[in-house]
């Protein structure tokens, strides 16, 4: 019989509290002793924090030009100059979509992250080449990075012919683990130019048909945006997905008053449908703790990263977390420390994954890093040292290490 290998990842810091302490991880998940008879590897943890991985639970890895040569972005305002500027962008890469995506995704991993939820264009332009450039970017990192794929329609398939049908088509590719919607009633609803099926019957319908998860991009204020999000909730509850369905952005929800806001979390959480922001301003960032207190779960993401929306971005959960304090004026201790469990345990609640609390029989996935405290490390945002998933060292000094 083998003996079972435990690694004892010596004098580390949980969340930066107390003494320095050893973390022994035995089989990807983090055990309370060295199991008799095992064989012994020892990290050097110097009194670094430990932290757990992050979760980017809204990224579009497929538009990136991120290790590219710049590109000199046009302005642009709405929907339709953006999803120009996309396809522009893409005829000038060079470099195929699974080696874009698996560079930008390998750093994100160096950075601490440990799971992705990704959006994929799927619309003529493209076919189904970043869906299966995401996939085969995932069996690459396999092992370092749990990625989510989402086929996503960002040119609607109402105003877009042909779109509907290659959503059709990757949601029986057995690639892609949720299908994904945009502003049902304003850039995709009954005004677009095309004609076809509502958008959310056929998203829902390829969701249940194929047993497949649903993450709908929802940029509309006011009515516009609250009456497809009350249409989402039911629609979840009607097909038993309560769970299974994310809503992103939600720009609709951050205006509402204090009473009508408690409603519809109230209506989200009974519905089991969660929500993402990725920080993008004061105004439009979520009201993430009133959401929570009513059981609505919410994930923080980094969206695009050097894309033809924005030559900013930096797949970096922590900074994320960094920004999320910024622009909701965190200046307490706890505040920080909600800014970086939205970015850890918040994504991976509505990943569906198990939290990585640094408890024993948790899954041995942390970061090391220097510093004095958590609220410090959100604020001063050191280089991760270490980075280890399910045991095993994945990167040091900021760097992949595979």
């Amino acid at each position: 019989m083998t003996a079972s290998t435990a690694t004892v990842f010596r004098g580390v810091r949980p969340f930066g509290v107390g003494e320095p302490v050893d973390l022994v991880a035995v089989d990807g998940l983090l055990a309370d002793r060295v199991p008799e008879g095992a064989r012994v590897e020892v990290v050097d943890g110097s009194g670094r924090i430990a932290l757990p991985t992050l979760v980017d639970a809204h990224v579009h890895p497929d538009k990136t030009a991120w290790g590219e040569p710049w590109y000199s972005r046009r302005p642009a305002s709405g929907l339709p100059e953006y999803v120009r500027g996309d396809v522009d962008l893409y005829a000038q890469q060079r470099t195929p979509v699974a080696e874009r995506a698996r560079r930008l995704l390998a750093h994100a991993v160096a950075l601490g992250t440990r799971a992705v939820r990704a959006h994929v264009d799927v619309a003529p332009a493209y076919g189904l080449a970043g869906v299966e450039g995401l996939a085969a970017a995932r069996e690459r990192l396999r092992g370092a990075l749990d990625v989510q794929v989402v086929a996503f329609p960002q040119h609607g398939v109402r105003r877009t012919p042909g779109a509907g049908a290659l959503l059709a088509e990757a949601a029986a590719s057995g690639l892609i683990d949720a299908v994904g919607g945009i502003d049902p009633a304003g850039f995709d609803g009954v005004g677009a130019a095309g004609e076809g099926p509502d958008q959310l019957d056929q998203v829902f319908g390829l969701a249940e048909r194929h047993g497949l998860l649903v993450d709908v991009h929802l940029h509309d204020a006011g009515e516009r945006g609250l009456a497809p999000l009350r249409d989402i909730a039911a629609r979840t509850r009607a097909a038993g997905m309560q769970g299974r369905v994310v809503v992103s952005h939600a720009f609709c929800v951050p205006e509402l008053p204090g009473a009508t806001l408690a409603g519809l979390a109230e209506l989200l959480a009974d519905a089991g449908v969660g929500l993402t922001t990725v920080a993008p301003s004061a105004h439009q960032v979520l009201p993430f703790r009133v959401l929570a207190e009513h059981g609505v779960r919410v994930g923080l993401g980094s969206d695009g990263v050097r894309d033809s929306w924005s030559p900013f971005g930096n797949a970096d959960m922590l900074h994320r977390a960094h920004l999320l304090g910024w622009t909701t004026d965190a200046r307490t201790d706890g505040e920080l420390a909600e800014c970086f469990a939205l970015a850890s345990a918040g994504g991976a609640a509505l990943l569906g994954l198990p939290a990585a609390d640094l408890a024993p029989g948790s899954p041995a996935d942390f970061l090391l890093v220097e510093g004095e405290c958590l609220p410090q490390v959100v604020v001063d945002l050191p280089r991760r040292d270490v980075v280890v998933r399910a045991g095993r060292v994945v990167a040091r000094d900021g760097r992949f290490t595979g």
